[in-house]
């Protein structure tokens, strides 16, 4: 009898996809190549993880280099990507490798899950695909296809340890890295969400959901909490071709990232009228509003921000502040959230 993992295999031979970051057939893969696609690859796509990969490794070509670098540098260079903790995880993650292992991965799935922003999943996805260590590696894809293969009926999140465990009875002892990239290869482009192209699936035959004709049904998900909204304004200060930013906290949401100064974003019904947002504002200039609302959503918000403008007569000094061209802006690394409320200037 064929099994789930020798079909799956078989079929990953002939169908594997060519990314910037996998081995070629035959090739030992690169950890440090591994590590950081799966830390890019995190609520990102492959598409938009791609350019983000080429430009990281043409600075910094091993984690050494990354670890050397000033963890400003790598924030600049990860700004688009968002959930940006995950920056500046990727930046000590590097100087503990660098440090304490001698710019070596661990090469067993306890070993990088002790690492700084590495969890369960990227420490699994490491140790199968870098050290082809047997390990259960669980993603959307993979939660996709096994969710169908067995018909799971309880919904996310709290199907999650039942579909990990269906992965743990499918993961093979051997060629466990390139079995996990295979789930992910078919749920990316075979198994999808919509529209499921069944007839070119190696398991259409071993699928549970296939045989009953509901595979979009799977996974089953709850339903979905209503995101607030929160609102606020932010400042958009100019003098001789420059606009003030702001460096963030180093903690919290977007820290240690540039941005505009601004209102603290609150849930609330309105845009903070002129009394308020006046509290705010960074300096004693002539603020004026300007019109348009850039909205942004966040993973667990909404966010409404109004831009307020003003010309400087001197370049403040202002802490937490710095001055930088408006015409380079774009090389300074700001967040998308602060890129649609600049677009407001424009």
């Amino acid at each position: 009898m064929t099994t789930i993992a020798t079909a799956l295999l078989d079929w990953y031979d002939s169908n594997r996809r060519t990314l910037p970051w996998r081995a070629a057939p035959g090739v030992r893969p690169d950890p440090y190549h591994v590590w950081l696609s799966e830390v890019m690859l995190q609520q990102t796509t492959v598409a938009t993880v791609k350019g983000y990969f080429a430009n990281f490794l043409a600075r910094w070509p091993d984690v050494k280099a990354l670890a050397d670098a000033p963890l400003e540098d790598v924030l600049n260079e990860w700004a688009g990507l968002g959930y940006y903790a995950r920056a500046r995880n990727l930046h000590k993650c590097a100087q503990a490798v660098s440090a304490q292992h001698s710019g070596h991965f661990p090469a067993t799935e306890a070993g990088l899950r002790a690492l700084p922003g590495i969890g369960d999943y990227t420490a699994a996805a490491i140790a199968a695909i870098a050290f082809d260590e047997r390990a259960v590696v669980v993603d959307g894809n993979v939660e996709r296809v096994v969710s169908r293969l067995f018909r799971v009926e309880d919904a996310l999140p709290g199907a999650k340890k039942t579909i990990k465990a269906h992965t743990d009875e499918i993961t093979p002892a051997n060629r466990a890295g390139d079995f996990a990239q295979a789930m992910m290869d078919l749920g990316s482009g075979v198994c999808t969400p919509k529209n499921p192209k069944c007839l070119l699936c190696p398991l259409n035959r071993m699928c549970a959901a296939k045989a009953e004709g509901d595979m979009e049904r799977f996974p089953i998900k709850a339903p979905k909490k209503v995101k607030p909204v929160r609102r606020a304004v932010s400042f958009w200060l100019v003098h001789d071709g420059h606009v003030l930013l702001e460096r963030r906290p180093p903690k919290g949401l977007l820290g240690g990232m540039p941005g505009l100064f601004s209102s603290p974003w609150l849930e609330r019904e309105d845009i903070p009228g002129k009394e308020e947002w006046l509290k705010h504002a960074p300096t004693d200039d002539y603020w004026k509003p300007l019109q348009g609302i850039a909205k942004h959503t966040f993973t667990h918000f909404h966010l409404e921000t109004q831009l307020i403008t003003a010309k400087a007569g001197v370049k403040h000094n202002i802490e937490g502040g710095f001055w930088f061209e408006i015409d380079k802006l774009d090389e300074v690394g700001l967040p998308t959230v602060f890129k649609k409320i600049a677009a407001l200037a424009n």
